[in-house]
This record gives C-alpha cells, structure tokens and sequence, in this order.
C-alpha cells in the first residue's frame, strides 16, 4: 500500500463527507493504493455516523471511536499503530489543509529520501494576533531549542516514512513535536514543505490561546527528556553532588572556624552558615536520591493504558492500547 492518511478529529461532521471525496479524487488521479483513517476522538456530535457511512460505500476508510477525548496525541498514536501504508499522511479534518498537496508530500519521502516531511503553511488565513503571532514566536522558540530547523511545527499536514512513525511514541501533548521525536529517535532527514493553507469552511476552531502556553510547557519538557530522559542521574546526580559539596564546605569551615580560631566565640548553631550547609546538604542529598529513583524509573518502565477505544471500522487492532 502507497499511503496511510491519518486524520484525527473532534466534531467535524460538516467536513467529512467532502474531504473524503476530495482525498478520494487526489488518490485515484494519481493511481495511489491508499487507505484513510478517521480517528474520532471522543466526538459528541455525528462524526462517528459519518465515518461509518464513509466505510459502508468505500472499503479504504477505517475508522476508529475513542470512549472519550484523550487528546490530538492520542489519536495519532492509535492511527500510528494502525497505519499499513509505506507513507504516512497525516492531516487535520477542518479542510484547513489541501489533499492535492499530499503527491508533492509523498514524492518527497520516496523518490528525495527524507524521514520526515512537515508542511509549511507560509500564508495563512488565521487571525494575525490571536494565531500568527504567537504561531510565530512559539516555532522561533521551538527551533532554537530543539535544533529542529523547521518554520512550522503546528502544521498537521506531514508526510513520514512508515519506520518513523513505528519508532516513536507520541504521548501527552507531544504532537507538536513529532519532528523532534524523530529526531531523537535517530530520524534526522527532516524536511519542510510549502503547502497551501485554506480559511477553516465549517465550524469553529477546538484550540485557543492555551495550546500555546501548553505549547511552551511541552517544550520545555520535551528539551528535558530528551537531554535527560534516558540519564536522569546526570542532571539531578550532578546537582546534588555540587549542593552536597557546598554544604559540607560550610560545615568544614564552621569546624575548623570553631576547633582552631575562635574557641571560645558563639555556638555553631547561632551562625546561620550553619543552617546554610545544613539546607545545602539535605538539597543535595534529595537531589542525588532523586536523580537515582530517575534512574531505576527509566529502567523498570512499565505499560499503561493510554487511551480506551469503543468502536473499530475496518481495522485488525486492539481495543485498547498500551505504551
């Protein structure tokens, strides 16, 4: 099979239909053997009715229900493991983004060799304060932290080769971020895309200002696991040496200080460098702890379910899945 599309959603009944057809006419121009993978995460108005009648009139649709909303990340992790397509497409189900870009997408992960090609929307029909802007300082900041050098990490139409998206675990929020994952998964060909961006048709946007707060939580915390997340004690470990090494340095001071110059002077305990090395070296011993439970963490990492799925269309995996 040439493509997997993958299209996670959240009420979206109006644009389903037509983007079926559109994707439909895209694949068969181009003579693509396909299948396209609805995810309905936890929709509460038809979308599921949709994407069943989609899968009685077109045996390429699947379609998968969460028993709830679990989250963007969630859905595409369920489509991941689903996907039997050499590439893998993925795109959002507001018709935001174009079908008839996804050749160009998929011409550059078979014929130009990239692990990973994102789409890069440099025009778009958002509004310039409320999603522009600050689009736009999150993908600086995304770039110069992660060293992934792309213009737009918030496009969900991308192209991955099948190995990538097998490889990476996509969790919490960490969708923004897929370019980055792959990266340190030792995907590093990573390319970008210019691709056309359309003013939403239906419905309103699921997203608000708070995608990028939590945006820039999740960088943060995606720098730090994976600068730390396999080694935990080199970070934590590290520190509680150094604070550990201060407060006994105080302590020595104080003991020689009390034993050797100033015998007869006041209580070690009535100078607060006392009470310095004393918190000093409790920090620095909970950090060294810390970074050992880290440790022992990384290593005995168990399996939890993710997410729980109610219904399956046309598809041979499991009811629930695990990490």
């Amino acid at each position: 099979m040439n493509l997997s599309i993958i299209i996670p959603l959240l009420n979206e009944e109006e644009s389903l239909k037509e983007l079926h057809n559109w994707i439909v006419s895209v694949m068969e121009s181009n003579n693509f053997s396909y299948e396209i993978i609805f995810i309905d995460d936890g929709s509460t108005d038809t979308s599921w009715k949709e994407i069943t009648a989609l899968t009685t009139t077109n045996p390429a649709v699947k379609g998968i229900r969460f028993l709830r909303n679990y989250g963007k990340s969630q859905a595409l992790h369920a489509g991941f493991k689903a996907a039997a397509g050499e590439v893998i497409i993925t795109m959002d189900a507001d018709l935001q983004d174009n079908p008839d870009e996804i050749p160009k997408l998929y011409e550059a992960i078979r014929t130009e060799g990239f692990d990973l090609v994102s789409g890069w929307k440099k025009k778009r029909y958002d509004s310039v304060l409320s999603k522009n802007m600050p689009s736009k300082l999150f993908n600086w900041a995304a770039r110069k932290t992660s060293g992934v050098k792309l213009h737009d990490f918030n496009c969900g139409l991308k192209a991955f080769n099948k190995k990538v998206v097998k490889n990476i675990e996509v969790s919490g929020e960490m969708h923004r971020y897929i370019p980055v994952l792959a990266k340190n998964a030792g995907f590093s060909n990573i390319g970008e895309k210019v691709v056309q961006h359309q003013a939403r048709k239906y419905g309103k946007t699921k997203f608000g200002m708070e995608r990028f707060i939590n945006g820039f939580l999740d960088l943060i915390t995606i720098w730090f696991v994976s600068k730390f997340g396999k080694r935990p004690m080199h970070l934590f470990g590290a520190l509680g040496v150094l604070m550990f090494f201060v407060g006994f340095a105080f302590a020595l001071y104080l003991g020689i200080d009390k034993l050797f110059i100033h015998k007869t002077g006041r209580l070690i305990t009535d100078r607060p460098q006392f009470f310095i090395s004393l918190t000093a070296m409790i920090i620095g011993t909970q950090l060294f702890l810390a970074g050992f439970l880290g440790e022992i963490m990384v290593r005995s990492k168990t399996n939890e379910t993710r997410y729980t799925i109610a219904e399956e269309l046309n598809t041979t995996i499991l009811n629930e899945y695990s990490k």
